[in-house]
């Protein structure tokens, strides 16, 4: 049961490598899309409650974030085209600051590390939903928020990391250690 979580993070991983080549199949693009979000759902609280939490399985959990992230940008270029031209500059802002902020832990901490902050958590929820609100409404306004969340968990995630004397994966805010 320890190993559970990290299974699950590995099982996402999968997931989204394999979300790369069902994208025009829409029914296995949902089945696999909902299973990654799944397992991303509940191998904290798994952790957690089995008290497995490690080091190594914060930064598994991370990297499928990352992977899982990547993939949606690139399906979401490759589906929405014109739509995603407004918001290039707002993405590479993001991914700017997300980068400085890994920069910014390999120097202090010398690892790369990510910080589970309710900012994260939210920023991370809205783009997993952002997708389904898109094609549902066909509006881009819902992408705006997700877009703005997530530059301000980049940015508190950085701030965290410049003002922190030690790696705290789950710090849950920069108001809150």
């Amino acid at each position: 049961m320890n190993y559970l979580p990290n299974v699950l993070s590995i099982s996402r991983i999968i997931f989204v490598i394999l979300l790369l080549f069902t994208y025009k199949n829409s029914w296995i693009f949902v089945v696999l899309y909902a299973a990654a979000g799944l397992t991303d759902l509940l191998d904290g609280p798994i952790a957690r409650r089995t008290n497995s939490q490690s080091r190594f399985g914060a930064r598994l959990d991370s990297f499928a974030d990352v992977m899982m992230y990547a993939v949606l940008c690139i399906l979401f270029f490759y589906w929405a085209g014109n739509i995603v031209v407004p918001f290039a500059l707002l993405i590479i802002l993001i991914v700017g600051v997300r980068g400085m902020s890994l920069l910014i832990a390999a120097y202090k901490y010398h690892t790369f590390v990510s910080v589970h902050t309710w900012g994260n958590k939210l920023a991370g929820l809205l783009i997993f939903i952002a997708p389904v609100v898109y094609v549902v409404f066909k509006n881009a306004g819902f992408l705006w928020l997700t877009g703005f969340v997530a530059l301000l968990s980049a940015v508190e995630e950085m701030l965290i990391h410049l003002k922190s004397k030690s790696v705290n994966e789950n710090r849950r805010s920069i108001f809150f250690d």
